[in-house]
C-alpha cells in the first residue's frame, strides 16, 4: 500500500471528527452548554448538516460513552489474547498489558473520562445499562488476571483493587494543566508504576 493510500485509510471519517469535537466541547462546557451549531463549526459544517450523521446531541453522547466502553472491553480482551499468543502469557505480563492499554485511554481520551463522570446519567436507560454491563465485563477481565497473579487475593478484594486502580488512572483530567505534566512517556511510566504498586500492596496484604 502506498503512503498516500495508508494516509487515506488512517484519516478520521467526518463522523469520527464530529464525535471527537463533541467530546471536547461537552467536556469543556457541559452537555447543555454546547449547541449543535458549535459542534458543526468545529468540524467545518453547518449545524443542520450534523443531522445527516446524528439525530441529535443525545445520540452523540450515547455513541461516545457506549463506544468507549466497547473499545475498552474489546481492547482488554485483545491484549490478553495477544500476550498469551506472542509472549509467555504470565499473569504479570498480562497485567502489564492491561495497564498499558488503560493508560493509553487515560492519556489520550481525557474528555471521555470527564463525560462519563458528568453526563452518564443523561443517557437513556438502555444506553446507560449497556455502558454499565460493558464496564462490569471489563472489570472481570482484570479481576481474572489479578487473581492469577495474586491467588491469595479474594475475588471481592481483587475487584475493589481494580476499581481503585481505575480511579487512579482515570484521574488524568484532574492532573493540573496538560502542559505542566511530564512528557507522555514519563507520565505513562509513572502511572504504570503506581498501578502496579497498588496491586502489589493488595497482594501482599492478602
Amino acid at each position: 500500500m502506498s503512503t498516500h493510500a495508508a494516509a487515506r485509510v488512517a484519516a478520521p471519517t467526518r463522523r469520527e471528527q464530529i464525535l471527537r469535537e463533541a467530546a471536547r466541547l461537552f467536556a469543556e462546557r457541559g452537555f447543555h452548554g454546547v449547541g449543535v451549531d458549535e459542534i458543526g463549526a468545529a468540524v467545518g459544517i453547518s449545524g443542520p448538516g450534523l443531522y445527516r450523521h446524528f439525530p441529535g446531541k443525545d445520540a452523540m453522547l450515547a455513541e461516545l460513552l457506549v463506544g468507549i466502553s466497547e473499545r475498552l472491553l474489546a481492547g482488554g480482551r485483545l491484549r490478553v489474547t495477544e500476550d498469551v499468543a506472542s509472549r509467555d502469557g504470565s499473569p504479570g505480563a498480562l497485567l502489564d498489558a492491561l495497564i498499558e492499554g488503560h493508560i493509553d485511554f487515560a492519556l489520550d481520551d481525557r474528555p471521555l473520562i470527564t463525560l462519563h463522570d458528568r453526563e452518564l446519567d443523561r443517557l437513556r436507560d438502555t444506553d446507560r445499562k449497556r455502558v454499565r454491563q460493558l464496564q462490569r465485563q471489563y472489570v472481570e477481565v482484570w479481576v481474572e488476571v489479578v487473581r492469577a497473579l495474586y491467588p491469595g487475593l479474594a475475588e471481592s478484594e481483587a475487584r475493589v483493587t481494580v476499581h481503585a486502580v481505575f480511579g487512579l488512572l482515570n484521574s488524568t483530567p484532574h492532573l493540573t494543566r496538560p502542559e505542566a505534566l511530564p512528557d507522555r512517556t514519563a507520565t505513562a511510566a509513572l502511572l504504570h508504576r503506581l498501578a502496579r504498586g497498588a496491586f502489589e500492596a493488595a497482594g501482599r496484604a492478602a
